[in-house]
């Protein structure tokens, strides 16, 4: 694989971390960029790996810090984002036996659950907790826990609603799912598995709370099995059942596959069809309204070449990895009336977009706060939507911030009217500073309480400037 690296910002406190970047004219730190910001990014090397795959992310419901879980060559790296502008790479927990390209990772009730192609991996368990009190990063760390009921395994899915693990590709069950029961995350046990479909690349499980009262409260599996997408009933693990199969046009590789949120529309990647019919990124959309009768709702063609890989649904935005394109984010707002929307990207392989398996490996959009994951060949590179800012028009003449970025304090000078009022907004529009003066010309405003980010400031509500905070 060819590698891309940022230049390297050492400190004890970043660990090799390179910070916030906005987003301008298309470019954020010499990556393409359309409405999302830099926040920050680890390399490879950094934490001494070769090469990065997959990746999640876990919120600790004690204090709400957010942490990456990213997957390597040789482990998994835990990097506590909770500044986004300013991680820390917390340290790796090596791979159970040998290196390998693939590593994927879910979490369920504060533990991560790792698999990996690597010949006799199995699951590793490890307790989340631990990272509230890393002393001196990075450190190297054992897991909690092992499940050895498979070796090798392509995939781990989770369904957090009931406490089951599913690994895919482990070569039980013909290569479908293998299901084990998570409840006690320490000592996962064997429930049983579904080999009905063949082999499942990838895969997700959810209980159904869609249009079709038939399965209104079901525990279903949408398994992405290289030829079809494979559903099927879990909810009784000793017994599940086929509902149906997915036969699409122009298939290359089923590759993975998400549902909206509203259970009504299947997202299909396929990663083998740029490839063998010169597609541009190709997603295949299914309306799933009856789920023993699935109908083909459209075909989105993307603006690059590159190859689709892990696609994820969040409200009405489809985040999709596409490799040499790096993070595209989709507006599916339209999806009854069949119409998709390029709403943005984030380019972490600016070398090409062409179809190849560079570049970006996955994406993790699920953060409260905003901030995506990117993890692939550019090792750890951490994003946020700008759109509140993007949709603003900044004025460059009426009035100056100093300094900027800035860390504590700033001062506001107008160029022009005197000052009456000065508001400062975060990128989701929310105002967090509003302060009042009489005919001032120059004030100076306490930023110390706001957290590091990118922020509007407007004076007497009509001129706009962009704040950076340290």
């Amino acid at each position: 694989m060819k590698m891309k690296f940022l230049p390297l910002i050492a400190s004890f406190a970043t660990i090799f971390a390179v910070a916030q970047t906005p987003c301008s004219s298309g470019n954020a730190g010499g990556y393409p960029c359309d409405g999302y910001d830099l926040q920050s990014h680890i390399s490879l090397s950094a934490m001494n790996a070769s090469a990065g795959n997959d990746s999640w992310g876990w919120t600790d419901p004690q204090d709400g810090k957010e942490y990456a879980l990213v997957g390597l060559d040789n482990g998994t790296a835990f990097i506590d984002i909770s500044d986004p502008v300013n991680p820390i790479y917390l340290g790796k927990l090596p791979t159970y036996t040998s290196s390998s390209t693939w590593r994927d990772v879910k979490v369920y009730q504060n533990h991560a659950f790792i698999v990996s192609e690597a010949g006799g991996h199995g699951m590793q368990v490890f307790d989340l907790t631990r990272l509230r009190s890393v002393a001196s990063p990075p450190e190297t760390f054992t897991e909690d826990a092992h499940y050895n009921g498979f070796g090798g395994s392509h995939s781990i899915v989770i369904n957090e609603d009931t406490g089951y693990a599913f690994s895919t590709g482990d070569g039980t069950y013909s290569g479908g799912a293998h299901f084990v029961n998570i409840q006690d995350p320490l000592n996962p046990v064997a429930a049983g598995g579904y080999a009905a479909g063949g082999y499942t690349h990838d895969a997700q499980v959810i209980i159904y709370n869609g249009p079709d009262s038939d399965y209104t409260g079901r525990e279903l599996f949408f398994g992405s099995n290289a030829n079809h997408v494979e559903i099927a009933d879990f909810t009784n693990k000793s017994n599940p059942i086929n509902i149906n199969t997915i036969n699409y046009s122009s298939t290359g590789y089923t590759h993975q596959c998400w549902v909206s949120e509203d259970h009504r529309y299947l997202f299909i990647g396929d990663e083998g069809d740029e490839f063998n019919f010169g597609f541009n990124t190709r997603t295949i959309v299914y309306d799933i309204t009856d789920l023993d009768n699935p109908q083909f709702h459209l075909e989105y063609f993307g603006e690059t070449a590159s190859v689709d890989h892990n696609g994820y649904v969040v409200g009405d935005k489809y985040y999709l990895a596409n490799y040499s394109s790096g993070l595209r984010v989709i507006d599916i707002s339209d999806i009854d009336n069949e119409n998709m929307n390029p709403h943005g990207y984030f380019d972490t392989y600016p070398s090409d977009n062409n179809a190849s398996y560079n570049g970006s490996w996955n994406v993790y959009p699920f953060f409260d706060s905003g901030n995506i994951i990117i993890s692939g060949d550019n090792g750890f590179t951490l994003v946020k939507s700008n759109e509140i800012l993007a949709n603003s028009e900044f004025d460059t003449s009426n009035f100056s911030i100093s300094p900027n970025p800035a860390h504590a304090t700033i001062s506001i000078k107008s160029n022009n009217d005197p000052l009456h009022q000065v508001t400062i907004y975060n990128v989701l529009g929310q105002l967090v500073i509003n302060q009042n003066f009489s005919n001032s010309i120059s004030e100076n405003i306490d930023i110390s309480n706001l957290n590091a980010g990118i922020y509007l400031v407007k004076i007497n509500n009509q001129t706009t400037k962009r704040l950076i905070i340290k």
